[in-house]
């Protein structure tokens, strides 16, 4: 399976931290565009697609549904 595959409401981390020193994202918009929110400081970011996908490191919430 591909870690990078996302769907909406997906906890995924990054592989730089957020500021506030969390890297765990929940996915809140999905389309050309990716809005994610920090699940420590609830700050969102709106990023391109092609951005996210290079900066996802793996997306959580399918590696604990495939165990």
């Amino acid at each position: 399976m591909n870690d990078k595959e996302f769907e909406l409401n997906d906890i995924v981390m990054m592989k730089k931290p957020h500021p506030c020193g969390e890297n765990r994202w929940q996915v809140i918009r999905v389309g050309a565009d990716i809005r994610i929110k920090c699940l420590k400081c609830d700050r969102s970011v709106l990023m391109p697609r092609s951005e996210f996908v290079r900066k996802m490191k793996k997306n959580l919430t399918k590696l604990e549904q495939s165990k």
